[in-house]
């Protein structure tokens, strides 16, 4: 018998491998001679450096950078087992953490220190950059992250252009000559699930800037920046990407990579399932088991496990697939099909704080997956 074990990180709780180790125990106590793939999994956005990292048997690699204040941090990524691929999180450098009520304002921060993580990355050697680019503190079009890979953002004066969303309006013309030339030959895997375009009713300004500390006031500013912005880049660098489905995501940092780098936008779980090697790994499974911290209708919009529902399905359609959630939510039975997942289960024991709930983590998710494991140990006879 073959189990495949791939699930997303419980958020706040327990990294993907912490999850999938905890699921094995339980399944263990039933079928001590059963085989175990082991593939810890994510969606792109929190979580998948360290998943990608786990599955690969990959490292991490820590790196001092600038924040979206542009003060100093230590933030890290991952270089996949392969040692060609390198995995970020744009967060890690440029993340809605880094900022509180007093210092959120996407009129200054950048995405300097996201590329400062890539050029790191390059100086490894990679060959691809997948780049989640969830959890941003940033409206800057990735202006900042362009300029950490060496291209030029001037005024009228030849000056560079200051941090920031709210100096786009500054900008005359960019230089791309002193770009890192590597940058031109590396590929770059946006993990996104967001098509919002650059500017307008549905732009990176008026939809994700006032999660970011936007008023009304900076999110016109900012999306005539951006606008602007657009209108440079279509110019110097020919490249129309304002209404490009993507452009938006990420305070604009998915029009900065369109436009500076090789890149190509794709669904997280998707570039996943890609670089675990998801597919190849649940040939002959008997069963798959996935899950994450919470799980409602939700789930099917590219969550990690209605996407492993469907990858190890088009390989083992005879392998059932057993979804393990902290807490499961409304409109599950939507997440139901001969395609998708055959089994939803809640782990925590009995109702109880949150901290405590958190604590008794790999306990409750062992234990459920001990009685699944006994129910397809009885029914099997």
């Amino acid at each position: 018998m073959k189990f495949v074990i791939a699930p997303d990180s419980f958020k706040g709780s327990l990294t993907a491998k912490e999850v999938a180790e905890a699921i094995r125990t339980g399944l263990q106590r039933v079928f001590p001679e059963a085989d175990y793939e082991m593939v810890p999994m994510a969606d792109g956005g929190e979580g998948t450096v360290q998943s990608l990292v786990d599955a690969t048997d990959g490292h991490l690699v820590k790196k001092q950078v600038h924040n979206p204040l542009n003060q100093l941090c230590e933030a890290y990524y991952g270089i996949l087992g392969d040692g060609k691929t390198a995995v970020i999180e744009m967060a890690q450098a440029s993340g809605i953490q880094y900022v509180n009520e007093q210092t959120h304002n996407p009129l200054i921060t950048t995405t300097y220190g996201t590329g400062e993580l890539m050029l790191d990355a390059l100086d490894h050697h990679v060959e691809k950059i997948i780049l989640g680019i969830g959890g941003s503190a940033t409206n800057d079009g990735g202006a900042g992250m362009a300029q950490a890979l060496g291209a030029k953002l001037l005024d009228a004066s030849d000056q560079e252009v200051s941090f920031g969303g709210g100096a786009l309006d500054h900008l005359d013309h960019i230089d791309v000559s002193d770009i890192d030339p590597r940058i031109k030959t590396t590929q770059v895997l946006i993990a996104s699930d967001v098509t919002n375009p650059l500017t307008g009713k549905d732009g990176a300004s008026a939809v994700f800037g006032p999660q970011k500390g936007a008023t009304p006031e900076m999110v016109q500013t900012l999306d005539q920046n951006l606008h602007h912005y657009a209108e440079v880049i279509k110019r110097d660098l020919h490249k129309d990407l304002e209404m490009q489905p993507g452009a938006g995501a990420a305070g604009g940092l998915g029009t900065g990579l369109m436009a500076f780098t090789n890149s190509e936008m794709a669904r997280g779980i998707d570039l996943v399932v890609e670089f675990t090697h998801l597919k190849d790994r649940a040939q002959q499974a008997s069963f798959v088991f996935t899950g994450e911290g919470g799980i409602d209708f939700q789930t099917k919009f590219g969550k990690t496990p209605y996407g492993v529902a469907l990858a190890t399905k088009a390989v083992a359609p005879q392998a059932p697939v057993i979804v393990l959630a902290g807490n499961v939510g409304q409109g599950i039975d939507e997440l139901y099909g001969r395609d998708a997942m055959d089994a939803i289960f809640a782990t925590p024991e009995g109702a109880k704080p949150l901290a405590k709930a958190i604590a008794d983590g790999p306990h409750d998710i062992a234990e459920t997956a001990e009685n699944v494991g006994r129910l397809i140990r009885d029914l099997a006879h």
